[in-house]
């Protein structure tokens, strides 16, 4: 049961101007490093709170606040995200999505809203001590934007004592902070391969060398590469995302075709062993079709490891404020690329219930629990201010 009187000193005057904020943000979604006016609105929102820092463009249209303890003390960076996601919503309420094709899918609104909420009671009360960054960082769904702001100069040169990082959960208990030493989300990336032979008359294909064939045994194969076992370390996920051959002229037996898969495994060690296996798989197919094959990567997700000590911490944090505490069986199959800040330094990325009825991440149908905004900004802020 969560002791309402514990969970923050968020208002509820100051709930609503954070549901008003999130529900408008919802409505004028941007995806990855489009973000203009949704930074423009979030750097809105912060000048009037007067943080004793406040940088914009930051790794291209992020957002970086600071505020400074009365005295010295540890640095601690606090992070949400800008960007949404092009997916058409079916929701009709209200606060729908006035952009065709784009929408808040992942719930990075409310993640922005609790980042607010967070700046709103440190401009209220500063901390006694050390100093919080509060950081709205663009483009984490297609892997960009953390190595963005880490390469801006005027970060590049800064240290974090520890780093922080929220994520809402659909089908946990709506409140319930979900925590996990080590790997918390897995490691990411996509591989498109390209295969070029020879285009000839469709009534002659053996005058040509048509890649359908490597196509389908590189699909094939690659996924009978899948280990889909989470509570496994050596766990693997092939998904093809993606597949073209040849074009829709029915003269023409195809010349040229592409594949598309993520790859995810636990660790970035397995993540490397997974990708040359698919290499040296599609290499051989392609040599054996006689066909050319290139290879590239993209959207690339470091996992997450969380520092056990920074997981402490936010188990503490959730104590003090009254809520439920849930421990993760195994880490989340999603790629995070706040995985690249807990490469640089001591962190925790976790998990906060959405309620176990909320639609998921991603589905058309999505919409972020309000709800669960003061249990969010409550754990930060006890982060923040324990004792």
């Amino acid at each position: 049961m969560i002791d309402q009187e514990r969970t923050s000193q968020v208002s509820e005057g100051l709930l609503r101007k954070l549901m008003y904020l999130r529900r408008e943000l919802h409505a004028h979604p941007e995806t990855a490093m489009e973000e203009e006016w949704t930074a423009q609105r979030i750097t809105r929102y912060l000048e009037v709170l007067e943080p004793d820092a406040l940088l914009t463009k930051v790794g291209g249209t992020g957002i970086l606040a600071r505020f400074d303890g009365r005295a010295d003390g540890p640095d601690l960076l606090f992070r949400c995200e800008l960007d949404a996601l092009p997916i058409a919503e079916e929701n009709t309420f209200h606060h729908r999505s006035t952009i065709d094709g784009r929408s808040h899918k992942c719930g990075h609104d409310g993640h922005m809203a609790i980042i607010c909420g967070l700046a709103e009671r440190l401009a209220a009360d500063r901390p006694k001590q050390g100093r919080v960054w509060l950081l709205f960082q663009p483009a984490e769904e297609n892997g960009m934007g953390a190595k963005a702001v880490l390469a801006d100069p005027r970060v590049a040169d800064l240290h974090f004592d520890r780093v922080f990082a929220l994520h809402n959960l659909p089908g946990v208990a709506q409140g319930t902070i979900r925590v996990r030493n080590d790997t918390f989300t897995a490691a990411v990336n996509s591989i498109v391969m390209q295969l070029k032979g020879r285009t000839s008359h469709a009534a002659e294909p053996e005058h040509g060398i048509n890649p359908a064939a490597a196509m389908s045994t590189i699909i094939s194969r690659t996924l009978a590469l899948a280990h889909n076992v989470p509570s496994d370390a050596h766990m693997r996920v092939i998904t093809p995302v993606y597949a073209q051959l040849g074009s829709k002229d029915y003269g023409i037996s195809a010349g040229h075709a592409e594949v598309h898969l993520t790859l995810r495994c636990w660790t970035d060690v397995e993540l490397e062993k997974l990708q040359r296996t698919v290499e040296e798989l599609a290499l051989k197919v392609a040599r054996d079709e006689q066909l050319e094959l290139s290879i590239h990567y993209t959207q690339h997700f470091h996992a997450n490891q969380n520092d056990p000590d920074t997981v402490d911490l936010v188990r503490a944090a959730v104590q003090a404020a009254g809520l439920h505490l849930s421990e993760a069986d195994h880490p989340f199959k999603w790629g995070e690329d706040f995985g690249l800040f807990t490469q640089r330094f001591p962190g925790c990325m976790f998990g906060i219930g959405a309620g176990e009825d909320t639609p998921a991440l991603h589905n058309p149908d999505y919409d972020f629990p309000d709800a669960i905004i003061p249990q969010g900004i409550a754990v930060f802020e006890r982060i923040i201010r324990h004792d």
